[in-house]
C-alpha cells in the first residue's frame, strides 16, 4: 500500500471517529431554565389560584449510568390535562444524540443498567434540550403513563443510558 493511500485511509478513519464520538462534547455544556408551563387554555382564564397549580403524578431521582448525573424528574399534570415530564436541577454530561425516554425498564444501578431501556417499551419525548437546568417535555395525550415506570436520558448513538430515574407516586 502506498503512503498516499495510508494517509487517505487514516484521514477517513479519523473523520469517522470524530463524527461518531464527538469528543469535544466532553468540554461543552449548555443550560436551559424553563418554568413550569401554564395550562394551555387561551379561551378562558383560570378559576382561581389553585386552578393553575400543576398536580404531581410521579417523581424520581436520577442515578448515574454511563455519565455522572443528578437531578429530579417529575411528571406533572397541568389544569388543562396536559402532562409534562420535567427535569429539575439536571446535571449530566453533554453527548451526541441524547434523547429523553419514558420506559418500562427497571432502573438498575451500575453497568448492568446501562443498556436495558431499549429492551422493552419506551416513548421518545424528544432530544435533550441541554445537559443542565430545568426542562419540560410534553407527553403525548394518548400515552398511558401506567405503561412506563422509568425515565432515561438515552444516548441513541451508542445505545446507552447516561442516567435514569425510577418513577414513584
Amino acid at each position: 500500500m502506498s503512503i498516499p493511500a495510508v494517509v487517505l485511509l487514516t484521514a477517513i478513519a479519523v473523520a469517522v471517529g470524530l463524527y461518531l464520538f464527538q469528543p469535544w462534547r466532553i468540554f461543552t455544556s449548555s443550560t436551559v431554565t424553563e418554568a413550569v408551563p401554564p395550562a394551555a387554555s387561551p379561551t378562558s382564564p383560570p378559576a382561581g389560584p389553585s386552578a393553575a397549580a400543576p398536580r404531581e403524578l410521579v417523581k424520581g431521582e436520577l442515578i448515574s449510568h454511563e455519565h455522572a448525573s443528578s437531578g429530579t424528574v417529575r411528571i406533572l399534570e397541568l389544569s388543562d390535562g396536559t402532562r409534562i415530564l420535567r427535569f429539575e436541577g439536571l446535571d449530566t454530561s453533554d453527548g451526541p444524540d441524547l434523547r429523553v425516554w419514558l420506559s418500562d425498564a427497571p432502573v438498575i444501578e451500575g453497568t448492568a443498567g446501562w443498556h436495558v431501556f431499549d429492551d422493552g417499551a419506551y416513548l421518545d419525548l424528544g432530544a435533550l434540550k441541554a445537559n443542565k437546568g430545568d426542562q419540560n417535555y410534553e407527553i403525548p395525550p394518548r400515552a398511558t403513563l401506567a405503561d412506563y415506570s422509568s425515565v432515561s436520558i438515552w444516548c441513541a448513538r451508542f445505545a446507552v443510558s447516561f442516567a435514569a430515574a425510577e418513577l414513584n407516586s
